[in-house]
């Protein structure tokens, strides 16, 4: 019988010690979240943010800015946020509106204040194997793993969605744990073929049941990174169902890789803060 990837019980037990941890700092960590626009997704993802930082002790503070907002407007915005000492993380919800120059937007957040790790030098660390604030839900992922015990090393692991913020860092921490990693996108060819092989099979690609069981190794461990709308629920890019008849190990949607995005994020603010404290000693 397979057994569920608990996200949402793992992630209390982060949450509960880094609000001791907050509680004994004097001065508190603070997280600046930006949103450009009014997608409602994101309003969503943002609220949730806060409220998680909010529920710890963290502080923040959250700029709403309108979606025709100037790519200048917004980079004056993060160089000011920058140089602000009381300011420890910065976020800039993405997607941003089509106009924004995504890449320009993060590599002007200080590398030392990103709490997503997508700033090329913060990618550039993690390729190079150097210590280095890792992308939330990657980070979420190998704990999780680490927590039920899922031994990665020599497994073949098999990642299905290959973005900047998800699929690639997930593969390099999977390769530096010594795993052989395939990451397969919409080019790949026979990927039933490719996902049959995996020990590990993770999938975020945003397509709602596109894993179905045929798809999956007798006895895998399945992480379902996607969250899609599907007639009023929430659904993952996994067949739930069809995939807890075949996988040992599977990550449910909603309450699995989710709460787990949110407890790394706030590892990351925390992790910003002491980054910032040793600078200034």
């Amino acid at each position: 019988m397979s057994q569920i990837l608990d996200g949402q019980m793992i992630s209390k037990e982060i949450r509960e010690r880094i609000k001791e941890e907050v509680n004994r700092l004097e001065v508190k960590p603070k997280l600046v979240v930006i949103l450009v626009g009014d997608d409602d997704a994101s309003k969503i993802y943002v609220r949730n943010k806060i409220k998680a930082c909010e529920n710890v002790g963290i502080a923040t503070e959250d700029y709403i800015l309108p979606k025709d907002t100037r790519e200048k407007e917004l980079v004056d915005l993060i160089e000011k946020l920058n140089k602000n000492k009381e300011v420890n993380g910065i976020l800039v919800q993405l997607p941003l509106p089509k106009h924004l120059n995504e890449d320009t937007i993060v590599n002007t957040i200080s590398p030392n204040k990103d709490v997503d790790g997508l700033n090329i030098i913060n990618q550039g660390k993690l390729l190079n194997r150097k210590p280095v604030l890792v992308p939330a839900t990657p980070k979420g992922i190998i704990t999780l793993l680490k927590r039920y015990f899922v031994e990665i090393e020599g497994k073949r692991v098999v990642i299905v969605g290959r973005s900047k913020l998800v699929g690639m860092p997930l593969a390099l921490l999977f390769n530096h744990a010594n795993a052989t990693v395939t990451v397969c996108h919409s080019y790949t060819e026979n990927l039933k073929d490719i996902t049959k092989q995996a020990d590990i099979l993770v999938s975020a690609v945003g397509k709602a049941n596109f894993i179905s069981g045929d798809m999956i190794k007798k006895d895998a461990v399945v992480v379902d990174v996607g969250i899609n709308r599907q007639m009023g629920h929430i659904v993952g890019d996994v067949n739930f169902k069809e995939a807890m008849e075949v996988a040992r190990l599977v990550t449910p949607v909603p309450k699995g890789v989710g709460p787990m995005t949110i407890a790394s994020l706030l590892e990351n603010v925390l992790e910003c803060y002491d980054l910032q404290k040793r600078d200034m000693k």
